[in-house]
């Protein structure tokens, strides 16, 4: 039997607790540490899990103390590039959350030092272990090319996850931390380049840094002619109507996720929500010779829909056989650069006025 992976956990907000009770509940993994610069954080995450690991207030002094086998950092994104390097240094494996780093300069150094060093790095591309999202790639495949993906996830954020938004935006925006989930499946859809990207912002509210934006939405042109749209926003202050769309529309018809609780009233911001999808609608183009429509629209209700703490077991699940089984991870890391160069070429193009061609 093979000897647990000891992992050191970084960080203890939404992503970094539903990683650690992930690594406690996995037979394969053993923790050996959390880290966290707030005490209170820390100490109530360990006691969810039962109490008795270590805790550490400083990343570097917890590697050299803990000497771990693989090390999970879901902090915020300004630290993902020094944080992995010292990991991939002292010979750790590692997973880090989205978005890769807070710009693609900082995410291909991070690739770069995983391959060189030859351990595994996986990123928190959380919608790829979600089977009914999986489906929703799936179906949109068949539907004909070009594509036209719409897509957003606005969150209207109040108390701690106001706060909690605030402190992220203060290194990067919405668009960029939430839209590589969103750009990475319309890539998937399409398995084609991203040649060009225009981006929008706004900043409505003075509660975020100068040059801080809390609203952005991106337009993204393929290689086949698809094209894809996403936006994002967040705050007290943004709407809960049609906060939550996820379509895909072809030649043949269009596929869509219909998610009556996600879409809810008051669920914006419920991290538990922005995952789940209850249904897919597939709906046909094709007319009969009286113009009618040939087939009726089709509902496709998949059961295996595991909740937010699930679908973060499945990617430690991942992260544990790609340790094992020595997994190539060169196209999971191409595809989280290509997602970063869209979002950062977005960003780009809303601060300058034109248009980013990739």
């Amino acid at each position: 039997m093979q000897n647990p992976i000891r992992v050191l956990c970084v960080g203890a907000g939404h992503m970094g607790r539903s990683h650690a009770l992930a690594y406690h509940r996995i037979p394969g993994f053993e923790i050996c540490g959390i880290v966290t610069r707030s005490a209170d954080s820390r100490g109530k995450l360990n006691a969810e899990l039962g109490g008795g690991y270590p805790e550490f207030a400083d990343f570097h002094e917890a590697l050299a103390a803990t000497k771990p086998d693989a090390v999970s950092i879901s902090t915020y994104p300004d630290t993902h590039g020094p944080y992995a390097e010292a990991a991939f240094d002292a010979g750790c494996h590692v997973f880090i959350e989205k978005p890769l780093a807070e710009n693609v300069v900082a995410a291909e150094g991070i690739v770069a030092k995983a391959k060189s060093s030859g351990k595994k790095l996986v990123i928190g591309y959380i919608l790829r272990h979600h089977p009914s999202w999986i489906k929703f790639i799936e179906m949109a495949q068949t539907l004909g090319k070009p594509l036209v993906m719409r897509m957003n996830l606005n969150q209207q954020s109040s108390g701690a996850n106001w706060k909690t938004h605030q402190a992220l935006m203060s290194s990067i925006s919405p668009i960029v931390d939430c839209g590589v989930h969103y750009v990475d499946v319309m890539c998937q859809m399409t398995r084609s380049k991203p040649v060009r990207v225009s981006g929008i912002g706004a900043r409505l509210t003075d509660a975020l840094p100068e040059g801080k934006i809390n609203y952005g939405a991106l337009q993204v042109t393929f290689e086949d002619g698809s094209v894809g749209w996403y936006e994002a926003g967040w705050g007290p202050m943004m709407s809960e109507v049609a906060f939550f769309v996820k379509d895909v529309v072809g030649p043949k018809g269009c596929v869509s996720i219909v998610a009556d609780k996600a879409a809810a009233e008051g669920q914006s911001s419920n991290v538990d929500a922005h995952t789940q999808t209850q249904s897919l609608r597939l709906h046909h183009s094709q007319l009969t010779p009286e113009g009618t429509f040939a087939k009726a629209d089709e509902s496709i209700r998949l059961d295996d829909e595991p909740d937010h703490d699930g679908l973060c077991h499945r990617e430690q699940e991942y992260f544990l056989k790609a340790i094992h089984e020595d997994l190539d991870l060169t196209d999971h890391m191409e595809g989280a650069l290509s997602s970063m160069r869209i979002v950062e070429a977005a960003d780009e193009s809303f601060r300058t006025g034109n248009t980013i061609a990739l």
